[in-house]
């Protein structure tokens, strides 16, 4: 059997992953939340291959704990699913640092210490796939979600140099990109700061009004919960995973613009190596 660690699967994507594969046979399931009593949905489809944890990924020993725990559930960890998150709406000028600070603790440094704290397991193993849940807005940027983009731009950097680092031991790294999906991430999950600064009255009405992507975004998180699945058992997968319209064509859209300016500076670049 498979075994499958997701963080972060009291809702959204989390939620979504979890109650997909405790209906599949051959796989053993390890969810995690802040609060256990967040997964009571989940036992309805268990038959003791699913273990529910604990885990705030903030928390060095619970996530110690955590480890030990999923060992002593499953000998083998085979896809880790780094889903945890926090989202944010607010102008750069305006963001509170205290909460952008709580924002990077989940969605960038809480994925590398859950990280490392299985990958003594994963190279023993000489195999894995870890699964790093990024944004479209990794690929491309909106105004009132800088510092949001930047958490995930981290991500996406940590992951292509962890990918180098762990490919030749036999463990996968895949980066998901989805678009906005309709989940609480944009509701409760989501700190925001409306602007107050006359300069940036433009984007009053994106933020107050950010609550309602739960409702009204394209994104299908069961059908993003099923693609992330169907990939990596496919056991053929790319690097990078964008779903949703606007990871495409955003992503398409910036990344070859930023190609066509690399480009532009050829001369100037060379001109400064001796």
């Amino acid at each position: 059997m498979k075994t499958w660690f997701i963080t972060g699967s009291s809702s959204g994507f989390g939620k979504q992953l979890a109650t997909q594969l405790a209906q599949l046979e051959e796989v053993k399931l390890i969810a995690t939340a802040r609060k256990l009593s967040d997964l009571a949905y989940l036992d309805r489809y268990d038959h003791g291959q699913i273990k529910k944890l604990a885990l705030d990924v903030t928390e060095p020993e619970q996530i110690a704990a955590a480890v030990a725990a999923s060992l002593a559930f499953s000998d083998q960890i085979d896809v880790l699913v780094n889903n945890a998150g926090l989202g944010y709406f607010a102008t750069i000028e305006e963001s509170d640092p205290a909460r952008v600070r709580q924002m990077f603790e989940v969605n960038f440094f809480g994925l590398a210490a859950v990280t490392t704290a299985f990958l003594p397991q994963l190279r023993k193993q000489g195999q894995g796939v870890i699964v790093n849940l990024s944004s479209a807005l990794a690929l491309t940027t909106l105004p009132t979600m800088g510092f949001y983009s930047a958490s995930k731009y981290a991500v996406e950097g940590y992951s292509a140099a962890l990918r180098q680092e762990v490919g030749p031991l036999g463990i996968r790294v895949l980066t998901v990109e989805p678009s906005g999906a309709r989940t609480q991430w944009a509701g409760s999950a989501a700190g925001k700061v409306v602007p107050q600064i006359a300069d940036y009255a433009a984007f009053k009405e994106t933020v107050a009004t950010a609550g309602n992507f739960v409702t009204q975004s394209p994104g299908n998180p069961a059908k993003i919960a099923r693609a992330i699945i169907e990939v990596v058992t496919s056991g053929d997968f790319p690097d990078h995973l964008p779903l949703g319209q606007f990871a495409y064509e955003g992503g398409l859209a910036n990344l070859t613009t930023l190609v066509g300016e690399i480009k532009g500076q050829r001369e100037r670049a060379l001109a400064v190596d001796d």
